[in-house]
């Protein structure tokens, strides 16, 4: 087909359109997310793949920044990754990274993909909040999708442009967080001058009841400090989970707390005071004999590695 036809044709009103440059979609209506992504890989020619945040949508991520979106939405960026040798450009939705270090795609529903651990520290490294990079990384080791060591070896591989963060929240991902309102909860625990706790643990009788997973626990005193963060509970028979494994806590002779994750942000000195003043009311009364046991987020060859 000639060019001016094929031009004549994307013009406004016409039944084709131009969204990228070489690249037609043969309809004149608003193009789908996948639509939009599908010509983003168009553009980068062969052997280019999906990264970044909409890669990791595409997986399965769903909190933080990688919070699903409708297909219906615009896509906001389209992260590729192309070979070193092809010259080609960022243009419009599509940021163009070219690299010597391509791995080998995974495809999803049609659309090429780099692994996921790939994938998020390529978006981490985008991310300007440790809230926003907590939320991705903890994401995906929660759900089992990638380790803390495959995350680890993307992130000594990449560039070292913006790693520094990104190198911080994973070591505190290592340590067992698994949100940003737990990051922000284990930043400002030095402020309460309360010893150091455990995080992330989980908590039985001496019978070898299960109780529950504490977020934050003390185990001279058996206290337990919820952070009780709406996106880590995503349901109402979530919520209820927590009511429920708060009422085990206390009746297993635990001393029990919780604070809502604004208002750590907004007013850590508050927090802290009623930390401290649950603190003393524990130490007041004869330990329960419960017992944490680690559920260890870190591999074992993490010091090593870092």
């Amino acid at each position: 087909m000639r060019e001016r036809t094929v031009y004549r044709r994307c013009l406004d009103g016409g039944p084709w359109q131009n969204p990228l440059p070489g690249v037609i979609l043969l309809f004149s209506g608003k193009p789908t997310r996948r639509q939009a992504v599908l010509a983003a890989v168009l553009l980068g020619g062969p052997e280019a793949m999906v990264t970044g945040l909409e890669a990791c949508r595409r997986y399965g991520l769903r909190r933080g920044p990688a919070r699903p979106q409708d297909e219906r939405d615009p896509v906001e960026e389209v992260h590729l990754l192309v070979p070193h040798r092809r010259q080609v450009r960022s243009v419009g939705y599509v940021h163009v990274e070219r690299t010597t270090s391509l791995p080998d795609p995974i495809l999803r529903s049609g659309v090429p993909l780099a692994p996921l651990p790939r994938a998020c520290i390529d978006a981490a490294r985008q991310l300007r909040t440790e809230g926003a990079i907590a939320e991705l990384l903890s994401d995906a080791v929660q759900r089992r999708l990638c380790t803390v060591a495959e995350l680890y070896r993307e992130l000594e591989a990449s560039s070292r442009r913006h790693t520094a963060m990104p190198r911080r929240v994973l070591r505190a991902v290592a340590d067992g967080v698994r949100s940003a309102a737990e990051l922000a909860a284990k930043r400002m625990w030095s402020s309460t001058g309360l010893p150091s706790p455990m995080w992330n643990v989980e908590i039985y009788t001496e019978d070898g009841v299960f109780l529950g997973k504490a977020d934050c626990w003390l185990d001279d005193v058996a206290m337990v400090w919820e952070i009780e963060s709406s996106e880590w509970h995503m349901s109402p028979e979530d919520h209820d989970r927590t009511v429920e494994r708060a009422a085990r806590f206390t009746a297993a002779g635990a001393v029990y707390t919780a604070s809502k994750p604004k208002k750590i942000r907004t007013d850590p000195i508050g927090v802290a005071r009623v930390l401290r003043a649950t603190y003393q009311q524990a130490a007041a009364r004869p330990r329960p004999p419960l017992r944490a046991v680690t559920e260890t987020a870190r591999p074992p060859s993490w010091h090593e590695m870092a």
